[in-house]
């Protein structure tokens, strides 16, 4: 059995939350809580939640939860479009300063989100499609490492470099415009929201807790339908589509096509949904250590 404590001591009812974790960590359901507790509007901070086609393998707040919390850039993006972390700021900056609105509590497991928030975003221009055309191409033919190696080394040495998406996108960031990432990232304008105007919180579960719980909530969502929800996906399935990197997505897709048995596409995602967590451990770590550290308990 496991619970969270009550409530954070020292949310001010005034001031915007941020809540960053580890996938599977109880961070919606805190938001809730500090959302009925202390009033406001609960925002998405997770890069797979804006999309469409996935409620229930994301994990997105059910229709009952969202009847009795304001949420908002949840479930707003068709599964064929784009989206990245410009298009998160400039669809959360209205949410900062509207008038008359609740305050936001700001809610994810997307560290990139947070960051560009809380210290600002470069402003790179947009790829073009051809260099995005051409980073697909060298990604399916010699995967994300050779790419990591064309990228600059002050960048290599400042992204994530087991997350393909990240390196990818180094990648065509210094093939369209002949600057690295890095040093874009140095040209950083002020942040929408400074760490100090808001109240950080970063929710740390012990690990094999979460691994646990991992597993458990990977079979409710088998039980909740979502073989049904990758069915529905079935016919316009695209590999190479942002919304088709939600984690469990592909192998429940294997699934329905009779390549992979559903014991091995359940232990196949439970391991990458614990590898994912590892990573996002590892980034907050790193990158949050001016948050309030929110401990789950467990029993």
């Amino acid at each position: 059995m496991s619970t969270l404590p009550p409530l954070p001591d020292g949310v001010d009812d005034n001031r915007p939350v941020l809540i960053a974790g580890p996938t599977a960590s109880g961070k919606s359901a805190l938001a809730m809580r500090i959302a009925q507790a202390h009033g406001g509007m609960v925002v998405n901070a997770d890069a797979i939640q804006v999309y469409d086609n996935w409620r229930i393998l994301t994990a997105r707040p059910s229709p009952q939860d969202e009847a009795r919390v304001a949420h908002r850039l949840y479930g707003h993006i068709p599964r064929e479009g784009a989206y990245s972390v410009g298009h998160w700021l400039r669809e959360v900056a209205p949410l900062l300063r509207g008038k008359g609105q609740e305050r936001p509590i700001i809610v994810g497991g997307t560290g990139l989100y947070f960051s560009a928030l809380t210290e600002g975003l470069a402003e790179i221009p947009a790829i073009p499609q051809n260099v995005r055309a051409d980073a697909d191409a060298r990604m399916r033919e010699a995967g994300a490492e050779a790419l990591l190696w064309e990228v600059d080394a002050r960048t290599r040495e400042r992204i994530d470099t087991q997350n393909p998406v990240r390196i990818q996108r180094a990648w065509e960031v210094l093939q369209a415009t002949g600057r690295g990432l890095s040093d874009w990232q140095d040209d950083t304008p002020p942040p929408l929201l400074p760490l100090q105007a808001c109240t950080p919180i970063l929710v740390h579960a012990d690990k094999e807790w979460l691994n646990a719980r991992i597993a458990r909530r990977f079979d409710k969502m088998l039980d909740e339908g979502a073989i049904d929800e990758a069915r529905e996906n079935l016919d316009d399935w695209v590999p190479s589509r942002p919304s088709s990197k939600a984690i469990g997505a592909p192998e429940l897709i294997s699934y329905l096509r009779g390549k992979m048995t559903l014991e091995a596409a359940r232990e196949a995602v439970t391991i990458a949904t614990r590898q994912f967590a590892k990573r996002q451990r590892n980034w907050f770590r790193g990158r949050m250590r001016n948050w309030r550290i929110f401990a789950v308990e467990s029993h």
